[in-house]
């Protein structure tokens, strides 16, 4: 006999008895999509006990829900709901899969419980991060964590395993193993190199589907490094492979108990399970794999067709012996005035309510033998004591903590690990930072490193700056770029670095910075002294000046130059490493070599091409006379003393300013009455003539547009250095007098000479 039906209590606010369905369901779409789940349950709920006919569909939004708020053995039974209307696919269970993986440590990611295995990034017992690193963590691959193993330096200076880089996500430019580290490496850690290359052709083989092989490969590594991880968890998937499920098991399991926080351990694990037919630890797996890496969309599949066959098996999925006679009218009714009542009054099921006991037996049995009274049943939650069960057999709980997992209290605040190993994609997951306390050959040991492990192939000296190529040698920055100055070729092996000349991108190998400024020390400040006392010695604008031998410049006159030879290429770069921007410019001389008197310029701008060619802006700003020149690398430098013009005061100032201003408006009338032309190709090079000055001495080297116009004139350049020279304003200002009187002149004459043969013709 039935219970009578319970009356509803008066509504709670937010649900309105009388509301239809479809508004109910409305309203509780708007509140999942705001993020607010246990509003949204309770609507899809009500929604459900107001159908003549359970949805399935509604069933299904209730779950995912549930799941989200938290609520899993609610979640779980209104899957089971779903369940008796239709079978359940795989991917509707994405939110409960979520959920599950969520109970087992969202904010902490906690561990498994059992042997805490040191973790790359996750807190110990260690010396902090300000101590200096441990010979072996110095050497190390930051993505794998790993001692490196043929180790490759990527263009920005780090430095990683090679294998660590096929396996990355974008591969850069083909690049070689870094000879210098490598060697270091070999001589430092002579037992751990052949372990990993004894791994590395286990691997290989593996590629090759030769697993045999592989395993013997593995067996002789493991010989060198017994419990070594990473040949544990190759050697289970080797066992995978051959099907031996056992030892497959026994190596993922010895993994996941050495690095809990290892996604790919418990991924291999859950092969090894499954392989064995034990569904209920699979799941538990896949479980820890999604709460470690939420966004593995293939483990989520995994873990969802697990799932349907451990808590949705196909024999209690749809209800298939429905038996019409009988009545189904009473306990429908007795349902969703229960379901009612709990939503006006908002109690949880199942905490500490009496919801899971509110049918005896023989009750339930008919509540079961009806599809629509089913549904109701696990909607409502009634089955929630059976489901909480079901998942506390999978994943056991701690007292009053909901489905949170029972974990080691000091690897509760472990880091997000997601970036260094979370992905089960087999490639990336090749890579997962795998570290074996037990064999680190020499890792308390100090490096015997000395100068000739570090040492330049060009100067013989120690490494400054290092550099390497994607060849794998390494060099001064210095040296490899005075190298480039010549062929675009590696000075050793002599393979083509045209793109690292195009994009010079010279950075330092972190690596090798780092090991010579900790085992070096001395070594490199004397190094560095010695580089310092050369930039001083090329810092001096008097002495040693480096000089460009090419053309005439003037102070305040802009002076492009394309500068594509070696030796200038090295002046240009070396005026720039110093900083003074400065260098001089000097007509050549047939028996002197340079000319007497030059121009100081001063670097703007550099745009160096992809052939190690470049465009120099720059301006001349004072004058100079050689006192002696010599060469240095291949280009001239001098012994210098600027010059300055001569003041004037009284009477001969006067005279000056009235000098001055007559030559000014001279070269303006000549400059305006030259042909458009003309005009417009001396604009383009030279620029605007600049404003007559008010006061004709202030600039020691003279007016600005005196200089513009000279270097415009058409004069020969034994002129123009005869009048660089001068340190008299007047005088330079009569030559340019004369100068325009003689142009003017021949212009004239030209012209009167074109105006008689057109008169003749």
């Amino acid at each position: 006999m039935s219970p009578e039906p319970v009356p509803p209590p008066p509504p709670r606010p937010g649900c309105d008895p009388g509301e239809p369905p479809a508004q109910r369901v409305e309203k509780g779409d708007e509140a999942f999509r705001a993020g607010r789940y246990a509003m949204a349950a309770e609507l899809f709920r009500a929604a459900l006990a107001g159908l003549a006919q359970p949805e399935r569909g509604l069933c299904l939004r209730l779950g995912d829900a549930l799941a989200r708020a938290g609520r899993l053995p609610e979640a779980l039974g209104a899957f089971r709901g779903a369940a008796r209307l239709a079978a359940l696919r795989p991917e509707e269970l994405g939110e409960l899969a979520g959920g599950l993986a969520r109970a087992l440590g969202p904010s902490g990611r906690r561990l498994p419980a059992g042997k805490q295995g040191r973790v790359p990034g996750a807190p110990s017992g260690e010396p902090s991060a300000s101590a200096p690193a441990a010979p072996r963590e110095l050497l190390g691959c930051p993505r794998c964590q790993r001692l490196l193993h043929e180790p490759v330096t990527l263009p920005s200076g780090l430095t990683v395993c090679r294998r660590c880089l096929e396996l990355g996500p974008a591969r850069p430019q083909a690049r070689r193993v870094n000879v210098v580290l490598s060697g270091l490496l070999e001589k430092c850690f002579p037992d751990e190199g052949r372990v990993r290359r004894l791994a590395s052709q286990a691997r290989g083989l593996q590629r090759q589907q030769q697993p045999e092989a592989a395993l013997l490969r593995c067996h002789q590594a493991l010989d060198l490094a017994p419990g070594d991880n990473s040949l544990l968890l190759l050697r289970a998937e080797l066992y995978l492979t051959m099907k031996n499920y056992e030892q497959a098991l026994q190596d993922a399991n010895a993994v996941c108990q050495n690095v809990p926080l290892l996604t790919k351990g418990h991924h291999v694990k859950a092969q090894a399970l499954s392989g064995l037919g034990r569904s209920k630890e699979v799941l538990k797996e896949f479980l820890y794999c999604l709460a470690l890496n939420p966004e593995c969309n293939s483990v989520k599949k995994e873990a969802q067709k697990v799932m349907c066959e451990v808590f949705f098996p196909a024999s209690e999925n749809v209800h298939h012996n429905i038996t019409p006679s009988i009545p189904s009218g009473p306990l429908n009714t007795t349902l969703k005035a229960q379901c009612h009542s709990h939503i006006n009054t908002q109690s949880p099921l199942g905490e500490g309510g009496e919801a899971g006991s509110s049918q005896n037996p023989s009750e339930k049995s008919d509540v079961f033998r009806n599809t629509n009274s089913s549904v109701l049943y696990f909607i409502l939650g009634l089955h929630q004591e059976e489901d909480r069960a079901v998942l506390e057999s999978i994943l056991p709980i701690a007292p009053s903590t909901g489905l949170k997992r029972r974990f080691p209290n000091d690897l509760g605040d472990a880091r997000d690990l997601n970036d260094a190993h979370g992905k089960i994609p087999k490639k990336e997951a090749d890579s997962s930072p795998l570290r074996n306390m037990s064999s680190d050959i020499g890792g308390s040991l100090e490096l015997l490193i000395d100068v000739a492990d570090f040492e330049c192939a060009l100067c013989m000296r120690l490494l400054f700056e290092p550099v390497t190529t994607p060849c794998g040698h390494t060099f001064c920055l210095k040296c490899l770029e005075r190298c480039l100055d010549h062929a675009p070729h590696c000075p050793l092996c002599k393979e083509k670095l045209s793109e690292l000349l195009a994009s010079r991108n010279f950075n330092t190998t972190i690596l090798a910075e780092e090991l010579i400024f900790r085992y070096l020390s001395d070594e490199l400040s004397d190094r560095k002294r010695i580089y310092d006392e050369e930039m001083t010695e090329l810092s001096n604008l008097t002495r040693d000046v480096p000089i460009f031998v090419c053309a005439m410049a003037f102070p305040t006159v802009p002076c492009p130059l394309h500068v594509f030879e070696p030796r200038y290429r090295l002046m240009i770069r070396r005026c720039m490493e110093t900083g003074t921007k400065r260098f001089g410019m000097c007509l050549s001389a047939e028996h002197a070599g340079i000319s007497e008197y030059g121009c100081m310029l001063e670097i703007k701008d550099v745009r160096t091409f992809p052939d190690g060619s470049s465009v120099v802006d720059a301006i001349g700003i004072s004058r100079f006379r050689v006192l002696s020149h010599r060469h240095r690398d291949g280009y001239n430098t001098a012994d210098i003393e600027y010059l300055e013009d001569e003041k004037m005061e009284g009477p001969e100032y006067e005279e000056l300013t009235t000098l001055h201003d007559s030559v000014y408006q001279q070269s303006v009338s000549w400059f305006t009455s030259l042909p458009d032309h003309m005009r417009e190709q001396i604009l383009s090079h030279f620029g605007s003539m600049p404003d007559r000055e008010p006061e004709p001495q202030s600039n020691p080297s003279g007016p600005a547009w005196s200089w513009w116009i000279l270097a415009v004139l058409p004069l020969e350049r034994k002129a123009q250095l005869a009048i660089l020279g001068m340190t008299s304003l007047k005088e330079r200002l009569l030559a340019i007098r004369r100068i325009l009187v003689i142009i003017t002149r021949k212009m004239n004459s030209r012209q009167e000479l074109v105006n008689s043969r057109e008169r003749n013709n």
